[in-house]
């Protein structure tokens, strides 16, 4: 009953969820195409029986890349479906995998929608990123005997506390799963509160510690860095949220005083944004360039800051700047992954919010690899401090770099926790 009520509401506000859509798709054109396949019409893969990876967005995708990589290498016969439901998403899947994969939008959470979804693709396993979850794809997907796994799982208080508000409903969807890979055992031990049974929950830490720069991505950042940037110091504000941006284009205000030659990449989490973020850049009087007008010369010495205008870049900007701080932790989001700039051995800053990536900010502020800035004052501070001493700045970012290789190894347990489920159902 709680599920039959959930989907009566589902229904009665999707007018609501194809306006907001469409107005996305005022900002973001991308928003506005394949709109069937949200509702699970689309053109069946040739090849049926295989695995099933959902990742919402962009940094699901990029954790979500070694695990398809392994899968695709080693069992070549294997078919697999990703979904996004962005298209970010859905460009970085693209840029990862070509036609290696099959790619197409993950259904509304409507019981049609999801019916036609799996009855086109037919997986032996679905595996879902992070906390992704759905009730109707979640329990539709179980019903039809398919091993649902939550990979890389991860639940802050604060979530577990609003699922809780809603516990009929929570208890029958997690339930439903055939196992939960958590990422540390506070995760853990709030999805058994909220219904996931204890048998079923594995422990394995962050898969996003298992991340690897390849050598041409440290090649093409640094070739990159020597042609755009020059030896200026450069710094990045990477996904940033409406809110932020003011606060870090005042801190960089109050670097240039120490810093004149200093630039700052100011990239913006959601497409939608780069137009306001170039007015706002324009209103305070810097001089900037955006990413996208980059014709294989040197940045202008005047320019102050670039935008990073582009899809699915920006672990390869990160590779170009000596510092980063990750946004969404000015205000009221929960951070971002702050991995990404620690792989690069960056030292990395960040706002006071990280309920999305405790346990990891911990880790990386206990080794020194991190430093929380709480308003602009503090972010300029720490910015003047780090680049007036490189010794500083290496330690910092070599301690952010050994967290991450030391924690190394979720991957591992995660693909066997796959693989079994595979070789259960016969699928390799």
């Amino acid at each position: 009953m709680p599920r039959f009520l959930y989907s009566v509401f589902f229904y009665l506000i999707l007018p609501l969820v194809l306006l907001r859509l469409l107005w996305r798709g005022r900002q973001a054109p991308a928003y506005r195409s394949r709109i069937a396949e949200r509702f699970g019409f689309f053109k069946a893969p040739a090849q049926k029986n295989g695995l099933w990876v959902h990742a919402v967005s962009v940094g699901e995708s990029i954790a979500a890349a070694p695990v398809i990589e392994h899968f695709l290498a080693t069992y070549p016969n294997l078919s697999v479906v990703v979904t996004t439901m962005t298209p970010t998403g859905s460009e970085r899947v693209r840029a990862m995998f070509g036609d290696r994969v099959f790619h197409v939008y993950a259904p509304y959470d409507l019981p049609d929608a999801v019916e036609r979804f799996l009855k086109r693709v037919q997986p032996s396993v679905a595996v879902i990123m992070e906390t992704e979850i759905w009730p109707n794809m979640v329990c539709q997907t179980a019903a039809k005997g398919i091993p649902v796994i939550l990979a890389n799982a991860r639940l802050s208080a604060r979530s577990a506390r609003g699922y809780s508000r809603l516990s009929a409903l929570t208890q029958s969807v997690f339930s439903q799963f055939s196992q939960v890979v958590a990422q540390s055992a506070d995760d853990g031990a709030r999805f058994v509160s909220l219904g996931v049974a204890a048998e079923k929950m594995t422990v394995s830490g962050s898969i996003k510690f298992d991340l690897a720069i390849s050598l041409s991505l440290r090649a093409q950042a640094r070739a990159l860095r020597e042609r755009w940037l020059g030896s200026r110091p450069v710094w990045i504000a990477a996904s940033t949220h409406a809110g932020e941006d003011e606060i870090l284009l005042a801190a960089h205000r109050s670097l240039l005083l120490q810093e004149p030659s200093a630039l700052l990449l100011l990239v913006p989490r959601h497409p939608e944004r780069f137009a306001k973020v170039a007015e706002l850049i324009a209103v305070n009087d810097f001089n900037f360039q955006r990413r996208s007008d980059y014709q294989d010369g040197i940045c202008a010495a005047n320019t102050q800051v670039i935008l990073g205008d582009t899809m699915g870049e920006l672990l390869l900007l990160l590779g170009c700047a000596d510092i980063a701080f990750v946004g969404g932790s000015l205000i009221e989001h929960g951070g971002h992954n702050t991995l990404e700039p620690a792989a690069w051995g960056l030292p990395v800053l960040s706002g006071p919010s990280d309920f999305n990536f405790a346990e990891i900010s911990a880790l990386l502020e206990a080794a020194g690899g991190l430093r929380k800035v709480a308003d602009r004052e503090a972010l300029a501070v720490e910015l003047q401090r780090l680049f007036a001493s490189q010794d500083c700045a290496q330690q910092q970012g070599a301690a952010a770099k050994q967290v991450v290789d030391n924690n190394r190894g979720a991957l591992q347990r995660l693909l066997a926790v796959i693989k079994q489920a595979l070789l259960e159902r016969e699928a390799i």
